[in-house]
């Protein structure tokens, strides 16, 4: 014999079976990040295309004092133009792309020359890649590949010391398009 129907056992069982996944899906992440200052210095770099934080015109434009409050991460490696190991300061590129809401699977990085190579934005969350902005506790100037160097830890990463991954370190980074 079947029990009678009580509807608040079963508004109870349901209350206990949702809230633990609307929980989980709060937690996950589905909550985008805080709007973005306008710079208050010089722009220094440009993120757009498939990005969800703005500060104007469907772009999110950086200067210096922005980018170095996102966080500094410290690589040391050699480099295929420089002598030796070198020191260099940055911000994580995807400590970077989710700060600008990115969702996109891969970037275009833009130089000051108009030279532009995609990057899988799987690099970024596979290796500590930097966009850096100091190398040796200098900042780095156009002259010296800057004033922004995407630069990867090939050091540390054996698998990073190809042709290929070369081909990635762009320097003079003026743009990031995500795609």
């Amino acid at each position: 014999m079947n029990a009678p129907f009580d509807r608040k056992r079963l508004g109870i069982l349901l209350l206990a079976v949702l809230l633990p996944v609307l929980a989980t899906l709060a937690a996950s992440g589905s909550a985008s990040p805080p709007a973005l200052q306008a710079p208050g210095g010089p722009v220094v770099l440009e993120i757009s295309g498939r990005i969800g934080v703005t500060n104007g015109d469907a772009r999110a434009r950086f200067d210096m004092t922005m980018l170095e409050g996102l966080g500094v991460t410290t690589t040391k490696t050699t480099t295929a133009w420089t002598s030796g190991q070198q020191v260099f300061d940055g911000i994580r590129m995807q400590t970077l792309l989710e700060r600008v809401g990115a969702f996109g699977d891969r970037v275009e990085v833009v130089a000051l020359n108009d030279y532009k190579v995609e990057i899988p934005a799987s690099d970024f969350a596979r290796w500590p890649v930097i966009l850096a902005y100091r190398m040796n506790g200098e900042a780095l100037r156009v002259r010296d590949k800057g004033p922004l160097w995407i630069v990867y830890p090939q050091d540390d990463f054996r698998a990073l010391r190809t042709k290929e991954v070369q081909g990635k370190w762009v320097w003079q980074v003026k743009e990031i398009r995500v795609k």
